[in-house]
């Protein structure tokens, strides 16, 4: 009996610390909800505002292999506040920002706030979620596509649908 109650014990231990975390879960661990969230259904519901500024923040190579239609790619390595400023863009143009997660894109939105950016939402879930809703990506040809960049091995298991790239 003994025996059963600290097989037990582990097996409870090993599952919850190293077990499948919700998406919340690794946002949280992640972000500070600077920037708030808008959920993949608010956005396609807003897509249809050509006022909407749609900021991808992932790296060039994984907007090229997808990316969410009308997004301009600004990266994140290479994000500068002055290329936004020189777009002529209000200050109170609503603009969503995303990337695989919700995470690196939340540095981005931080940064266009500090700037005086005062309408910045971040898309909870990023592309992933977006795809895992089925809604449509495109390719660097603006040709939609079943692929998504997958970013790495680890954060790939958010991605449920499409075909997974690395590069």
């Amino acid at each position: 009996m003994k025996h059963l109650f600290i097989v037990s014990l582990a097996f409870f231990y090993a599952t919850t610390t190293f077990g499948q975390k919700t998406l919340d879960a690794i946002l949280q661990k992640y972000n500070t909800q600077s920037i708030p969230y808008i959920s993949v259904e608010q956005l396609r519901i807003l897509q249809l505002n050509k006022d909407l500024i749609l900021l991808d923040t992932r790296e060039l190579e994984e907007f090229e292999t997808s990316h969410i239609a009308s997004a301009k790619h600004v990266g994140f390595s290479t994000f500068s506040i002055e290329e936004i400023s020189e777009k002529n863009i209000t200050k109170e143009t609503p603009i969503v920002v995303y990337c695989s997660l919700g995470i690196r894109s939340e540095e981005v939105g931080e940064k266009l706030k500090k700037a005086g950016f005062t309408n910045v939402q971040n898309l909870y879930g990023g592309i992933f979620e977006w795809k895992n809703t089925s809604y449509p990506v495109f390719n660097q040809k603006e040709i939609e596509t079943d692929s998504v960049h997958a970013f790495s091995k680890p954060w790939s298991k958010w991605l449920e649908k499409g075909t997974k790239v690395y590069k």
